[in-house]
């Protein structure tokens, strides 16, 4: 009986399998455009990107940028330097948190000092494919964008593959960390999420444009009261990283790490070439920048992020006292808030160098499908997704590739300001 059993349940299950396999043939036109086929067209894509990598490392000339100026500055720790003010490179002096430190010390020992550029490329590439497994992951669970957008994600952009394999910036190894925490949220694993995040931030302080909407998560989840650990665990991770560094010149180092006030050259501007340069470097233009971005985060919490009939006050107390009680957080939502916290973020940024496009890159296709504009055709979004290849791409940025990109980036948070926020129907775990 159990021979018969095992049977029919192998023969059950190759049964599911084929009829799994007629419906795709029998739908293989609609396979770029349902959201159905994001798991398929993602994973035949991710196999594709293997052999882009390998090629962009073998045919395209690596650019030395900022690779040497991290091996010195992390050989000054191994030498034993631990005063953040004495850390520097060609490039100037260490300005990343003490992850960076660590991460890039594991490099620089795995490259030969640095020396081996070559294997630092195809490391970057494992950590390029990493991401992309990570952001793919993130689409599935939403299925929002139609899974011919995805190309554009991966096989089409040269100014990624370029961030992450020709450049080996610290950029990519942040935004990695970042995604592997916002799966973690998805999940519902909010304590190690946080840890991730504060991780990530060690690495590079960008990620911190995402800390407004994950403050926002954690009091809609947990209430005030239970988010206050998972705060103290950032803090704790960032403390414990930082401490030889603090322990030698507690000013140095949170001076030099955590510098909100550093001055932008204006000669490698993205986004504000447009400007005169006095006016770029005005601390009363730098001021105007974070007040509008701090309004615009204001006006998304509580427009577009709280729940209809809810309070912002609400957010303090413990969800189950909350009248009415609150729901899970749908994985839509945990998504939605924490991009768009990331990109009113970037449309507001003091300066965006080249490298910085990866701080938002995959989450753009995202963000377009999520407005509220639901006549925008998918010819225009992918108009607007050109566009902005093409300023990160033009170098040096003149005038109008800086104007395109701020008109992308308007069009883009208008349209998110319209978002209906309706909510899908898979419910996030509570951790």
């Amino acid at each position: 009986m159990a021979v018969v059993g095992k049977k029919k349940s192998a023969g059950g299950a190759s049964s599911r399998i084929w009829a799994t396999v007629r419906t795709i043939w029998q739908e293989k036109h609609l396979i770029l455009f349902k959201t159905e086929y994001t798991l398929l067209v993602t994973a035949l894509l991710w196999f594709l990107e293997i052999g882009v990598n390998i090629w962009v490392i073998q045919k395209v000339a690596y650019t030395e940028i900022d690779w040497k100026a991290y091996m010195d500055e992390v050989e000054g720790v191994i030498n034993g330097t631990y005063d953040y003010t004495q850390l520097k490179g060609d490039t100037g002096p260490l300005v990343y948190p003490a992850g960076f430190v660590y991460v890039f010390t594991v490099l620089y020992y795995a490259t030969d000092h640095g020396a081996n550029i070559r294997l630092g490329q195809y490391i970057f590439a494992f950590f390029y494919l990493v991401t992309l497994l990570l952001v793919f992951q993130i689409y599935n669970r939403t299925k929002k964008v139609p899974p011919y957008v995805f190309f554009f994600v991966c096989c089409a952009s040269y100014r990624i593959h370029s961030i992450f394999v020709l450049r080996l910036f610290n950029d990519p190894v942040a935004m990695m960390l970042l995604f592997g925490a916002v799966n973690l949220f998805l999940d519902g694993h909010w304590t190690l999420g946080c840890g991730l995040y504060s991780l990530a931030v060690s690495v590079k302080m960008n990620v911190l444009l995402f800390a407004p909407g994950l403050l926002f998560l954690l009091l809609s989840e947990f209430g005030l009261i239970k988010t206050i650990p998972k705060l103290s665990l950032c803090a704790s991770i960032q403390l414990l990283l930082g401490l030889p560094f603090l322990l030698e010149n507690p000013v140095g180092y949170m001076s030099q790490a955590f510098d909100l006030g550093r001055q932008f050259l204006f000669k490698w501007t993205v986004n504000w070439r447009f400007l005169p340069e006095w006016l770029f470097l005005s601390r009363y233009f730098h001021l105007a920048l974070l007040l509008a971005h701090l309004i615009t985060l204001a006006l998304f919490a509580w427009r577009r992020w709280k729940r209809p009939g809810e309070s912002m006050l609400a957010l303090l107390k413990d969800p189950a006292a909350r009248d009415p009680p609150a729901q899970k957080l749908t994985s839509d939502q945990v998504v939605f808030v924490l991009f768009t916290s990331n990109f009113i973020g970037m449309c507001f940024s003091r300066s965006l160098h080249y490298q910085f496009y990866v701080w938002y890159f995959h989450t753009l296709p995202y963000l377009l499908w999520s407005g509220g504009v639901e006549k925008m055709a998918h010819l225009f979004r992918l108009l607007i997704l050109g566009l902005i290849e093409l300023s990160w791409n033009t170098y040096p940025s003149t005038d109008y590739s800086s104007l395109s990109l701020h008109v992308c980036h308007l069009i883009t948070l208008l349209c998110l300001w319209f978002n209906p926020n309706s909510a899908p129907q898979e419910k996030a775990k509570r951790s």
